[in-house]
């Protein structure tokens, strides 16, 4: 017999009803240094796994009492066993039944009568993947952790430069109002380019502390009461409307959708502004939206009158610290990419569709309620 090269060992459980299935195979593997127990039924099986999983299963289908289906699916629906491969070896040649150990969870299947080569090809494959799986798994855990220490890194130090940025702030204006007199055009200019700069930092650090708390907090979906969102959010941004002449047209309607209120209004000001400062001029800004009940969701849009995107730059601008591009813009690049992490944490979708020299909408989702009737009392509250 040719003797194979092996590259992962562990622990077997050969469970078969016939004493040479057993006994052939055991012969066999016993040779490449793993760890092999025998059961001789399904109850059995479930026994040994119970007090000591091993790392791979060889499991006959044909067998009393408890068949090894019925076994496979046991071991499956135990979250303590799921992730244990199992290959079931099998006279049979019946695709049903193959088909049938697949959706039970099985990885493979051996065919009787055994080719010892073919049957440590397959374990070694699957302790191979299992292994790496086990590493991917740890890796990704690991990630995880270093991401959440980072964000935490991040949130205290946005946190505290806003101290030094206050001081700053508070000594430009001490400086503006108390030496007025004392200080030519020019220096007064640089005065308030300082005092400008100071306040676009403090527009970054509250971007930033926010993304870190899309990822950290946990917030409780409530019924949204979007006219009233939508107040703040004009107040908020009434002197940009101002300032660029912008025309807002607004929905007669809201349909019935759900979320966490202070942030929802976070993704109509990042919309809003963004349509505002890149529509045209003077810019045209339509607010739209839509019950999708067939998705169990609604549909929301900022369509602006702007010079459009292509495609390039369509596939850029979720990314932190990516700006829509025009000359002359301020911005820090992080609004888009906050509406994408709130809007994700909902359970939503975001994305924007552009044409060049037609303009942009972008567009957003939120779940809607499981039962849209609404008494009175609530629909005339969520309506003030």
């Amino acid at each position: 017999m040719r003797t194979l090269e092996v590259v992962q060992t562990g622990t077997l459980l050969i469970v078969d009803d016939v004493p040479n299935n057993l006994r052939l195979l055991f012969d066999y593997l016993k040779h490449y240094h793993f760890k092999l127990r025998i059961a001789r039924d399904g109850e059995d099986a479930l026994r040994q796994v119970a007090l000591a999983p091993p790392d791979l299963i060889l499991l006959d289908v044909m067998m009393p009492v408890l068949d090894g289906f019925e076994t496979c699916r046991r071991l499956k629906a135990d979250e303590k066993t799921a992730h244990i491969p199992v290959i079931f070896m099998t006279a049979l040649n019946d695709t049903v039944d193959k088909i049938k150990g697949f959706e039970l969870g099985a990885v493979d299947y051996i065919t009787k009568p055994f080719h010892p080569e073919e049957v440590l090809m397959r374990i070694n494959t699957h302790l191979t993947l299992q292994k790496l799986q086990r590493v991917l798994l740890q890796k990704n855990r690991q990630l995880q952790q270093q991401n959440e220490e980072l964000e935490a890194f991040a949130h205290t130090v946005a946190h505290d430069l806003k101290n030094p940025l206050s001081s700053i702030v508070n000594f430009i204006g001490v400086l503006s109002e108390d030496y007025l007199e004392q200080f030519d055009g020019q220096t007064l200019q640089l005065l308030k380019m300082i005092e400008q700069e100071s306040l676009r930092s403090f527009d970054i650090i509250d971007a930033l502390l926010l993304l870190a708390s899309t990822r950290r907090r946990d917030i409780e979906m409530n019924l949204l009461n979007m006219s009233s969102i939508m107040r703040r959010v004009q107040q908020h941004l009434a002197p940009m409307i101002a300032e660029y002449h912008a025309h807002i047209i607004y929905p007669n309607e809201w349909p019935l959708s759900k979320g966490f209120a202070p942030w929802v209004e976070e993704i109509w000001t990042n919309y809003m502004s963004n349509a505002i400062k890149y529509g045209g001029r003077p810019p045209i800004v339509e607010i739209g939206a839509e019950a999708q009940p067939d998705k169990n969701r609604a549909y929301f849009w900022v369509k602006d009158n702007g010079e459009g995107l292509n495609m390039a730059a369509q596939q850029k601008l979720f990314t932190p610290f990516t700006r829509i591009g025009q000359s002359g813009i301020e911005g820090h690049g992080l609004g888009l990419s906050i509406v994408q992490r709130i809007v994700e944490r909902f359970g939503g979708e975001v994305g924007v569709i552009s044409t060049p020299g037609e303009g942009s909408t972008f567009f957003f989702t939120l779940p809607i309620r499981d039962s849209v009737s609404l008494e009175s009392g609530e629909m005339d509250a969520l309506n003030e």
